[in-house]
């Protein structure tokens, strides 16, 4: 989480991350990575009415900050429920499958992998 909104954002607020780690529940459960999937028909996308997301070949999707109105219907569509929104920006955090948060997992239970078309 801090080596994306470090990286990424230029924050040393773990929140502004588009990674985030929690536990399952409990004192002793497991830790869980809510993150971008990468979907193929990316369902925020789909939903963003400004053109500020705009859906990559192969998975994932394109952030153009700038024509983002903040409505944040893309929140709504993400079909996994991970994409936040920052309200210090108005803007979702996208994740932008650069893989920093995989390259920084201190015991490498993150990858990033290609997938095949």
């Amino acid at each position: 989480m801090l080596a994306c909104a470090r990286t990424i954002r230029r924050s040393l607020s773990p929140t502004k991350a588009a990674i985030q780690i929690r536990t399952a529940g409990g004192l002793q459960s497991k830790f869980v990575a809510d993150i971008c999937r990468g979907c193929i028909d990316a369902p925020c996308a789909a939903a963003c009415r400004c053109g500020a997301l705009i859906a990559r070949e192969g998975g994932g999707v394109r952030f153009i900050p700038h024509k983002c109105i903040g409505c944040k219907d893309c929140v709504e569509a993400c079909i996994i429920g991970v994409l936040e929104f920052d309200e210090d920006s108005n803007k979702p955090l996208v994740c932008v499958q650069c893989g920093t948060c995989a390259r920084f997992c201190p015991h490498q239970v993150l990858t990033l992998e290609e997938r095949p078309i």
